[in-house]
């Protein structure tokens, strides 16, 4: 009997052990936060290069914090700010410091407006005197002092005012804004999704002018989207109208203009010829020189046009063309004398260069069949310019720095993987942000001049115990060779694979312009998912097309007018090499992707339904008619320019080859890719006589969550998977 019972304690002690070590992750856990990882606080440098600060909650003393802390021990030093030590305030959501860190800008009541944008009440607070300011009664956007922290500039109802400290006077720059019509000092619907920004006014470097974007959108058709609200608490659909410019349609009218603040006095800039988009404004560091990029509409040349502030003359000191299109980015920056730094693809990959203050070219800094992936900065002590590039692979990054003539490159970071760095305001240390495939973000600071690293600040050890019990696959990276080109891949296979064994493949992708969805990081939570799918018996995979970025502007640029070709062909290409493999049954191949990804595995159902069994699309674009300008002109011109272009890759226009299971999945409440997409592609299915499955999330944006519906879709899509593939 002892014999017995011994044995079956041994039994079941392995079976728990066994089990243990095979735990199973559930779509609760993923999308409860349970594989959260810790990351940094937002901080920012202090000027002096030593300190940074962070902003935090302190729930013992129930007040809003922005503490400092020591680069170089981690330690905090002293508050900054404390909503304990403000009568007038409890709290506050966002904090800024003016440029000599004597006053801060809080922000209460902040609400978003669309992905960047956001109105609330703000305050200017004297850290010397702790005296409050509110800046207005009224909900404003973009609040911003002068470089003498005298006076705040800001946007109310799309105009301009300035209120001096002092004396509490309020002047109005322009009276002409209206909504849906004219706009000041911000930007439209268009510029702040694709051109990435809002505050469209600048002071300029000693507070004696204001340079503006206008923005006339009359003539720009409108959208709107009927938002139901919750259920029992909104008797009739609330209506959101905005003006949102479509392929081929009309933009705003954008011009330029300059505020003088003394003689209070606003005049237009010409600048010589017509542009259709002002994607950036910046003044350099002379205060009487502006500097423009301008485009044409279809966004393959670019000119950096500098205007003297005093006569307004306007003259092009730069010009970059492309037989496809020009990426507008924030690299532009100006050294002492007021020569720049410029990133440019125009040898074919995305490099450093220098320009002296009229547009000459001094040195390209950077050089080789490899990208400048960020661009940190230059540190005028040491003549050094710091960046994060591709040297060491597409999937990777490093940091490095190089002197501004092109000598002395200098590797900062040496583990493999993907690192990016946060440099302190005198480029004395910088926070290197490192995650790999098998590592999880590992916190570390860093000296500047050699990379040396100073101490460990946060990992994400404890995140990796956790997960230990669940015995993940690991994500295996490697190449395959299509259509001529080696693409990155990754593959998540079940734990206990077995290669004698047949498994059906689930594909995953994007695809977009410039993207990439195959890089050497940890997990995002779909890569937990894809987990859960990898226990189920699914082999997942993932393959960085052409049109993909990061290796070159060739590859990337393939795709010019002809979005949704090429990079089918990759997918399609890609599942029937993998259909190939002993290991893969190539008769149960799915597909699928989000937003660009879904107008993707849209199209991969249809066109190549002798491949795919099933797809699922998430706010897919189904015909690039229905997306804005911007983008879709960038990569596509316009549809009266390139008829067959959009008609011939747009899913919509292909239903009638669809034999497989397709679920189609919309948030009604989508600013960006409208809902309207999903109901033109659903009709057309009808039409045609075929079965499929949708979902639409009422008033869910493009993202599509809140509350239980993102554990609401990814269970739908789950099922949907089991059942049909």
């Amino acid at each position: 009997m002892k014999i017995l019972k011994f044995a079956l304690v041994v039994f079941l002690t392995t079976t728990s052990i066994l089990s243990a070590q095979n735990k199973q992750v559930t779509l609760e856990e993923i999308w409860g936060g349970t594989f959260r990882q810790e990351y940094l606080q937002a901080l920012r440098s202090l000027n002096n290069g030593e300190e940074y600060v962070v902003q935090s909650y302190d729930r013992s003393a129930k007040a809003m914090n922005v503490d400092v802390f020591s680069y170089e021990t981690g330690k905090k030093t002293r508050t900054l700010i404390s909503s304990a030590d403000i009568d007038e305030l409890d709290f506050f959501q966002s904090y800024s410091l003016s440029e000599n860190e004597e006053k801060a800008i809080l922000g209460v009541d902040v609400e978003s407006i669309f992905r960047r944008s956001s109105k609330g009440i703000f305050y200017v607070y004297d850290l010397k005197s702790k005296e409050l300011i509110k800046i207005s009664e009224d909900k404003i956007q973009e609040p911003t002092l002068s470089p003498s922290g005298k006076e705040v500039a800001y946007v109310f109802e799309n105009n301009i005012y300035i209120k001096d400290l002092a004396s509490a006077k309020v002047t109005q720059v322009t009276t002409d804004g209206v909504d849906n019509k004219i706009i000041n000092g911000v930007t439209d619907w268009v510029y702040e999704e694709e051109f990435a920004f809002v505050q469209a006014y600048q002071w300029n470097k000693d507070g004696s002018k204001i340079a503006f974007l206008r923005f006339d959108e009359t003539q720009v058709p409108e959208f709107s989207m009927d938002m139901y609200g919750t259920y029992g608490k909104q008797l009739y659909p609330k209506q959101e109208v905005f003006k949102y410019p479509k392929a081929g349609e009309n933009n705003s009218k954008v011009s330029l203009h300059m505020y003088d603040v003394s003689k209070g006095q606003t005049a237009k800039v010409n600048l010589e010829k017509e542009y259709e988009y002002l994607p950036r404004i910046k003044w350099s560091n002379d205060a009487n020189i502006l500097t423009v990029q301008a485009m044409n509409r279809h966004q393959n040349n670019l000119d950096l046009i500098a205007v003297n502030a005093s006569s307004k003359e306007a003259k092009v000191i730069l010009t970059e063309k492309d037989e496809a299109y020009i990426d507008v980015t924030d690299n532009l920056t100006f050294l002492n004398d007021n020569s720049f730094i410029w990133t440019s693809e125009k040898n074919g990959w995305n490099h450093i260069y220098h320009y002296d203050r009229n547009g000459k070219l001094i040195d390209q800094v950077t050089d080789g069949q490899w990208e400048v992936t960020d661009y940190y900065g230059f540190d005028a002590k040491t003549g050094r310019i710091y960046f994060q590039s591709t040297e060491n692979g597409s999937i990777n990054r490093d940091v490095f720095s190089i002197r501004a003539n092109g000598k002395n490159k200098a590797q900062l970071t040496q583990k493999r993987g993907t690192n990016s760095a946060d440099f302190s305001a005198d480029f004395t240390y910088f926070i290197n942000s490192y995650t790999s495939a098998t590592t999880p973000y590992e916190f570390t600071l860093h000296q500047a001049k050699n990379g040396k690293k100073v101490r460990d600040i946060k990992d994400n050890k404890k995140l990796l115990k956790q997960l230990e019990p669940y015995n993940f696959s690991k994500k295996e990276f490697s190449t395959i060779s299509v259509n001529g080109n080696d693409l990155n891949m990754w593959m998540i296979k079940p734990s206990n694979f077995d290669p004698n064994k047949e498994y059906p493949l689930f594909m995953f992708q994007y695809s977009g312009p410039g993207s990439q969805s195959v890089s050497n990081s940890f997990f995002g939570t779909n890569d937990y998912w894809y987990q859960l799918l990898a226990n189920e018996g699914y082999i997942i995979a993932c393959v960085d097309g052409r049109g993909t970025g990061f290796k070159g502007a060739e590859f990337k640029k393939v795709t010019q007018n002809e979005l949704g070709k090429y990079e089918l062909e990759d997918q399609i290409d890609a599942a029937k090499q993998l259909g190939d493999r002993t290991y893969v049954d190539t008769n149960r191949i799915g597909i699928w992707g989000w937003s660009y990804g879904g107008f993707m595995s849209s199209n991969a159902i249809l066109k190549g339904n002798d491949t795919f069994k099933m797809a699922i699309a998430v706010a897919p674009v189904t015909s690039w008619r229905f997306y804005d300008s911007i983008y879709t002109e960038r990569y596509m011109t316009t549809p009266q320019e390139n008829a067959s272009g959009y008609d011939e890759n747009s899913p919509i226009n292909h239903v009638e080859k669809l034999k497989g299971s397709y679920l189609l999945v919309h948030g009604g409440g989508d600013d960006n890719v409208h809902v309207q997409n999903s109901m033109q592609m659903i009709e057309a299915l009808i039409q045609a006589n075929k079965q499929f499955d949708w979902a639409i999330y009422p008033d869910k944006n493009h993202g599509i969550y809140g509350g239980n519906t993102r554990l609401h879709l990814y269970t739908k899509m789950t099922n949907f998977i089991k059942e049909n593939l």
